[in-house]
């Protein structure tokens, strides 16, 4: 994720030597202050620690030749921060496993990291029955037990025996900076979702890029399995001392009650959480709390400006992936919808995806608009010494295709003004071609946000009867009967903005856009349903027609138009 919050104090970064996240925990091993509060439970520092040594010796009691790979299907609880502590004591790996993949996905996910343990807890555990996950059933431990409880008081004794486990803190951790100790898997918006390698060193130098104090109170919605949660929130709680509020899910609703409470001077977000925040009536209380800035990775630059004008609190972008190949600090507010700009000592560059030749620089009208999208677009690249990409968990077949001649090929397509400012144009599968024009989902995408009660949208391409593609729009609206064909029409003449090519031929009106596990929307199934869905779809023929509902009757021509075209097999492709 993003790392450095401008204009935020120094942080007090741990002494080079802290190498590992192991270290990390060390330093705090006879710390009193407040660490972690989860549901009316309060930890200090010293019983995070003293948790943490009792999981590293439950895992011990699982180990063999190697180190125990485990996956935990868990709720953000303090059990997982436990077991992630405890496994960066014991030189463990860490599988986080997203429970919105289901039967033989997750299997797979599980099966393909090696796991030999599985934790999860009564409310998840029915999401492994049946699967085929490559363990006995001995091997899922159940956290609400007495079973677990024995193992965590047993694995307790076990490290007040171990000299790197001991209660007195540990001069060496065991683990190096280049053990392995996570795999995080990426969202999957884009294919199948891969498992990135995240080493001790990697984990803990991403621990010291945001700005904490000891006196901040961090926040911590976001799923523990997402990159996210884990280097923006997680690892440099660890590293700062600061005092973390964890939340078992994320809640719109439960957003303002929480930090008010707890006094949160910071909170981590992605994908759409602002957007359902927002959708929260307002209140009286909306400023009165202490946050002093939030990180909103593809937070919407409407959502993100009444972010701040609502709760009085600036929202930070900046960019990250899963791989951490390519980090972008936050630009500032006079970049609106920027990514952000490159750290000392990092590269990037914008290039065509088919010839690697370097891409225009952007420029950009008096309003601040692209003018020149067709050279200036394309797929962003990078390499950098401080964060380099340390691969795929076996899939050198994915590596591969990431790296090539050196640079890192983020699948990401941006732009970049000649500052160095980078921003956000789509992901590689969000190219379009209408009438021999090629261009890009995300600057269709940011013009139709500005509608007055739009919830969300998603621009792609469905595949024109003739040649080349169509735009379609999902859109979701705060109340789904609210659209409005005439005035979604006038909106379209009144954004100077939208290219001749952009204005959508066919809308499909959602309930809810697909997500995935980290609340990020997810185009792939709207792809593939194409014409099947059942939700209303509506039709303008050209710029000078209104939008006219489709009826069954209508899709069902449009597909037999496709058949005659000879283009039918584009449909299910």
């Amino acid at each position: 994720m993003a790392s450095e919050i401008s204009g935020s104090a120094e942080a007090p970064i741990p002494p080079p030597a802290l190498q590992t996240v192991a270290q990390l925990l060390e330093q705090r091993s006879a710390d009193e202050r407040p660490a972690l509060h989860f549901e009316g439970a309060e930890w200090s520092w010293r019983q995070v620690v003293a948790e943490a040594r009792a999981r590293a010796g439950l895992l011990d009691q699982f180990g063999g030749n190697g180190p125990v790979h485990v996956g935990i299907l868990l709720e953000n609880t303090a059990e997982y921060v436990f077991l992630l502590a405890g496994a960066a004591l014991s030189g463990a790996v860490v599988i986080g496993c997203n429970p919105t993949r289901r039967g033989e996905e997750l299997a797979r996910d599980v099966r393909s990291t090696d796991c030999v343990l599985l934790v999860t807890d009564a409310g998840q555990r029915p999401l492994l029955d049946g699967l085929d996950l490559g363990m006995s059933t001995d091997r899922i431990l159940t956290t609400d037990g007495e079973a677990y409880a024995a193992l965590v008081a047993e694995g307790a004794r076990l490290a007040a025996t171990t000299p790197s486990l001991a209660l007195s803190p540990s001069p060496s951790p065991s683990p190096s900076p280049d053990d392995l100790y996570l795999l995080v898997f990426t969202s999957g918006s884009t294919g199948t979702p891969k498992a990135v390698r995240m080493s001790q060193g990697r984990a803990a130098r991403s621990a010291q890029r945001m700005p904490f104090q000891q006196d901040d109170i961090l926040y911590s919605a976001m799923p523990l399995f997402h990159g996210n949660a884990l280097s923006s929130s997680l690892f440099p709680w660890m590293a700062s001392g600061a005092t973390m509020v964890l939340r078992r899910r994320f809640s719109a609703s439960g957003f303002l009650p929480d930090v008010r409470q707890h006094g949160a001077t910071f909170m981590n977000t992605v994908g759409r959480a602002v957007t359902h925040i927002l959708a929260t009536e307002p209140t009286d209380l909306d400023r009165d709390h202490q946050l002093r800035y939030v990180l909103g990775p593809e937070t919407s630059a409407t959502d993100k400006a009444e972010f701040t004008r609502r709760f009085g609190v600036p929202l930070f972008e900046g960019y990250g992936s899963s791989e951490g190949a390519i980090v972008l600090h936050p630009a500032g507010d006079q970049h609106p919808g920027a990514l952000g700009r490159l750290p000392k000592g990092a590269e990037a560059k914008i290039v065509d995806p088919v010839t690697g030749n370097e891409r225009a620089v952007a420029l950009f009208d008096a309003h601040g608009r692209l003018t020149n999208p067709a050279e200036a677009i394309g797929e962003l690249i990078g390499r950098s010494r401080h964060s380099a990409f340390e691969g795929y968990y076996k899939n050198p077949e994915a590596e591969a295709e990431r790296i090539r001649n050196g640079w890192y090929w983020s699948g990401d397509l941006a732009y970049a003004d000649a500052d160095g400012i980078f921003y956000f144009a789509g992901r590689s599968g969000d190219w379009l071609r209408v009438d021999s024009e090629n261009f890009t989902a995300a600057p269709i995408e940011r013009i139709l946000g500005r509608l007055p009660g739009l919830q969300g949208v998603a621009v792609y391409a469905v595949p024109d009867t003739h040649t080349g593609d169509q735009v379609m729009a999902a859109l979701e609206f705060d109340q789904r009967d609210s659209f409005d064909p005439e005035t979604f029409a006038a909106f379209l003449a009144d954004q100077p903005d939208l290219g001749t090519k952009w204005a959508p031929r066919y809308l499909r009106i959602v309930g809810a856009l697909p997500v995935t596990g980290t609340d990020k929307v997810d185009k792939a199934p709207l792809r593939t349903e194409q014409w099947s869905s059942s939700d209303p779809y509506w039709e303008r023929k050209d710029r000078a027609s209104s939008y006219t509902v489709m009826s069954r009757a209508d899709l069902a021509a449009l597909r037999d138009e496709f058949t005659a075209s000879g283009r039918a097999a584009l449909l299910t492709s």
